[in-house]
């Protein structure tokens, strides 16, 4: 049985309570992980509390060695751990890879800003003293927490453990249910490579319960989380009385528009890996596609002819050429929720050109499969088009031009990523200024960059991981006046 990290050791649930982790490829036990409750919470916000003052005394540098040290300790590993995700999250061994390629980039970056870190000294009205001077220094917010999905748990544990340490908190992570186990062999590394106990918790649980009593603590006072809009609607809400420091990275519905002057082979190619990585289950996935009319048909046959090589299967087994592996879908209810969508745009009216069905093999039953499907004649009130669709089935719709596109991209709650495929700077720059998003790709994969602030508006959350701009999350500014002093 994995145990949870806490406080420098492995340790149980206070109450002894267990949970399994299923694999969605066929249903099996991986292991069981501790089901923790609020007293593994206090027990938790205890330790990082205690830890707090002495990691935020630690020189930078020393914070970068740690950091450096764990990255590689995890580099070693990286295979294995890559089979651990895709048995327990279901994707294919080769984007579990990418995945952890990804968390390693993102924490070498965030190792590489801890001597950066930078203050400012201001100068002040002479009129009550002519020597005086403002300072503006930066320091720990204190004791964090970061609350991971599962669709990309290591990825997105990173996005919060890397700022967080680089910037002197001690940080308590709290990874989704269904995927914690490589999540905890991370952790494990991470401390072993030097970190002081306390500084970086682990523990496992149900958000309803052991998250929520992370998040109401009173000595917690920052909350990073990445989830769904509605989670992060209830996060807002148990954070607010408490003024913590918050960011919330929610769903999306990122619009991809097409334009004549594209180059078609490149955007049909952007869009496929767009929406059907990780068999869809992204946030920042390509969820509607606007094609102009000239180039409809065209880019809808090659797009068909590209998603056809797609085939389900497991994760750890690599399909034959042509095909391209996808996994499952990572539970029962999600496949349950993208069918009762799809099937509400066909009740309107709406053609599946492909896919969009379980597979027939007896061999995948077990299994959270689903074929990918591309769909066209979709009502714009439909679920298809008005929902988040957190799985691998994309709606296509055909625009006049421009404005059209731009329109029907901003029509949605949601404002986290979109794209424009153009060569023709003046539709560049205008979906720049115009798409209601809050990242913009042009002839560019919907990806997030280490180096690059990256969250939503509306209904897509508040604040910014990536970038140093994410290390002001974790930093409190504080106004020191030095007057009088000549």
């Amino acid at each position: 049985m994995a145990q949870m990290y806490l406080n420098g050791e492995w340790a149980d649930a206070v109450s002894g309570g267990t949970r399994e982790v299923k694999n969605p490829c066929d249903n099996s036990t991986i292991d069981t992980v501790p089901a923790g409750d609020e007293a593994d919470a206090q027990a938790a916000v205890d330790s990082a509390r205690a830890a707090s003052q002495s990691w935020a005394a630690t020189a930078p540098d020393e914070r970068a060695n740690i950091l450096h040290a764990g990255i590689a300790a995890v580099k070693e590993q990286m295979k294995d751990l890559a089979v651990l995700l895709t048995k327990e999250q279901g994707k294919p061994f080769m984007e579990s890879m990418g995945e952890i390629n990804h968390f390693l980039h993102g924490m070498e970056f965030y190792a590489g800003m801890a001597s950066k870190i930078r203050g400012s000294q201001v100068p002040l009205p002479p009129s009550m003293n002519p020597n005086s001077y403002g300072v503006i220094m930066k320091q720990p917010v204190g004791v964090c927490v970061g609350i991971i999905p599962w669709n990309f748990p290591i990825t997105l544990m990173g996005t919060k453990v890397g700022p967080a340490l680089i910037a002197g908190n001690p940080i308590i992570i709290k990874p989704a249910s269904s995927t914690p186990l490589t999540t905890l062999k991370i952790i494990g590394l991470l401390n072993e490579a030097g970190l002081p106990p306390g500084v970086l918790n682990c523990v496992t649980g149900s958000g309803g319960t052991l998250g929520t009593a992370l998040i109401t603590h009173p000595d917690v006072r920052r909350v990073a989380l990445t989830g769904s809009s509605e989670t992060g609607k209830k996060v807002m809400e148990l954070a607010g009385p408490d003024f913590k420091r918050i960011t919330l990275e929610l769903g999306g519905s990122d619009p991809m528009i097409v334009c004549p002057d594209a180059d078609i082979n490149k955007a049909v190619s952007g869009c496929m890996i767009g929406r059907f990585w990780n068999a869809g289950q992204a946030c920042l996935a390509v969820k509607r596609l606007y094609l102009f009319d000239e180039i409809y048909d065209e880019f809808l046959e090659k797009l068909v002819a590209k998603v056809s090589r797609y085939q389900v299967g497991s994760g750890m087994e690599k399909a034959e050429k042509p095909h391209i592996r996808m996994g499952p879908l990572h539970t029962a209810a999600q496949r349950e929720e993208i069918e009762a969508q799809l099937a509400d745009a066909v009740a309107g009216g709406a053609n599946v050109v492909l896919g969009g069905k379980r597979p027939q093999d007896n061999a995948l039953a077990d299994g959270h499969f689903f074929e990918p499907a591309v769909v066209t004649g979709v009502p714009e009130d439909s679920k298809l088009a008005t929902e988040e669709v957190f799985g691998p089935v994309l709606p296509v719709f055909k625009v006049g031009d421009l404005d059209e596109g731009i329109a029907k991209a901003n029509n949605s709650q949601w404002g986290l990523g979109a794209s424009i495929w153009t060569n023709d700077m003046k539709r560049a720059n205008r979906a720049a200024r115009e798409v209601q998003s809050g990242m913009l790709w042009i002839n560019q994969l919907h990806f997030g960059y280490d180096e690059m602030p990256f969250g939503g508006i509306k209904a897509s959350g508040t604040g910014h991981e990536h970038g140093p701009e994410a290390l002001e999350y974790y930093l409190e500014p504080k106004s020191v006046v030095f007057g009088g002093l000549d």
